[in-house]
């Protein structure tokens, strides 16, 4: 006897659209937003969108701005600090953890990984869907659902950033920190993986700050202290 079609669930599927369409850039940081065009661009009444729009809220990946309304987070200074502050205490555990826990074919699967970033040094997304997946692994190789959930929701906030990989030698340089993180974990030498790990997330932080600079979006100091 067939079954009955399992109900959809609208208000999941709205959620799980958005967010991916922020991570991938779809919708990008400072884009304005309405309920009205969220729904008609992915198909779905009002009242989802709705539901979808309070837990991206609730999330900090939206943001209601004055004036603009509903738009895209664009993170600050200060959140950009914060971010990569969390990011090394979270990848630094999760390093330490697949040391411990990552079995034979997770590391030959990051090995893998690592061995096939030159390839992609020419390529910006290439690069940063290699890096998605490296990170990703290492997060599952921690083996660990309470670590996991808050490295996803980082990674989901992270993504607001834009990908510096194929800007100033970054990718060549983060390739080295890959290794040595891999390395370490080959070694099960949880304390260096997390010591790799936290100053591969603090060469990104410096990285990101150097770019900002030379955008202009961080504050300049005035001459004399003033």
């Amino acid at each position: 006897m067939d079954l009955p079609p399992v109900p959809r669930d609208l208000g999941q599927e709205a959620y799980d659209r958005i967010r991916a369409a922020i991570r991938d850039g779809t919708l990008a940081p400072g884009l304005r937003l309405t309920e009205t065009d969220l729904a008609a661009r992915f198909g779905v009444s009002r009242t989802p969108v709705r539901g979808a729009i309070a837990r991206l809220e609730a999330e900090g990946l939206l943001t209601h701005e004055p004036r603009r309304g509903l738009t895209v987070t664009r993170p600050d200074h200060a959140g950009v600090m914060e971010l990569y502050v969390m990011r090394e205490i979270l990848e630094g555990a999760a390093a330490r953890l697949a040391a411990q826990h990552a079995t034979e074919a997770e590391l030959a699967a990051m090995a893998e990984i690592v061995a096939g970033e030159p390839a992609a040094f020419g390529d910006p997304g290439g690069l940063a869907e290699v890096n998605l997946r490296l990170h990703g692994l290492l997060y599952l190789a921690a083996h660990n659902r309470y670590l996991l959930r808050s490295l996803e929701q980082l990674a989901a906030t992270m993504a607001l950033l834009p990908s510096l990989l194929a800007r100033g030698g970054r990718a060549e340089a983060a390739h080295a920190e890959h290794r040595a993180i891999l390395q370490a974990l080959q070694r099960r030498d949880g304390e260096g993986a997390e010591a790799a790990a936290r100053a591969h997330a603090r060469a990104a932080l410096r990285h990101r700050l150097a770019w900002l600079l030379s955008t202009g979006d961080l504050p300049q100091a005035t001459p004399g202290g003033r």
